[in-house]
């Protein structure tokens, strides 16, 4: 099966564009106020119009609660929840039940000791997302442009169901589905020219390399 690409913080119409023609399988959008990849509601749902039918929607957030996740998936409709916060087992399943879609839970690694997460989250949801521990004093929990050791994922159940993130680029992607056999990579940081600015040439040349084909 092709490697998932799923290009998340998008914010304009000319990103998502490069991302859906390039051949993206997911786009995403983040909802967190914090992070320089925020987009309002309204915004989200513009977006997801123009993507609906072309690409998977996925919508981030950070220890949003059920009135926050209510409003979003009521406007946006995603395919996908993406729980990026310190979300609790109980608490994934309960967005599960909820909402009848699918969740992706983020396990942030920095060593081995972080893949026993694992056994608490893959029966409650669809796929867990493996992204780099923030650094020390980050404010967000994710989209750093940090990477991990990806041979500390050596050793995974080959029917794990995961998604890779944290620190990929065009220019080292290939290498790390090489390495991990990961079924669908997760960028944001790696496609943009500076916080929160999506830029498309990066986008073609991410999905190529995963393509291998460029």
């Amino acid at each position: 099966m092709p490697v998932e690409i799923k290009i998340c913080g998008l914010s304009d119409e000319a990103t998502l564009d490069a991302a859906l023609d390039a051949g993206a399988s997911h786009v995403g959008f983040v909802s967190f106020p914090k992070s320089p990849r925020h987009v309002d509601i309204p915004r989200a749902r513009a977006l997801a119009d123009l993507a609906r039918g072309r690409a998977a929607i996925a919508v981030l957030t950070v220890d949003a609660d059920d009135a926050a996740l209510d409003a979003l998936v009521e406007a946006i409709d995603p395919d996908v929840l993406q729980l990026h916060g310190h979300e609790t087992p109980e608490r994934t399943a309960a967005v599960k039940a909820r909402f009848d879609r699918e969740v992706w839970k983020a396990i942030p690694v920095a060593t081995a000791d972080d893949l026993a997460a694992i056994a608490l989250y893959q029966s409650v949801v669809d796929r867990v997302l493996f992204d780099a521990k923030p650094p020390k004093g980050a404010v967000l929990p994710g989209g750093n442009g940090v990477a991990f050791d990806w041979g500390l994922l050596a050793a995974l159940d080959p029917s794990l169901r995961f998604v890779l993130s944290g620190g990929l680029t065009p220019e080292n992607v290939a290498e790390a589905v090489a390495r991990t056999r990961a079924p669908a990579v997760d960028v944001s940081s790696g496609v943009e020219s500076a916080p929160g600015v999506k830029d498309q040439d990066r986008i073609r040349a991410f999905v190529r390399a995963v393509r291998s084909d460029g």
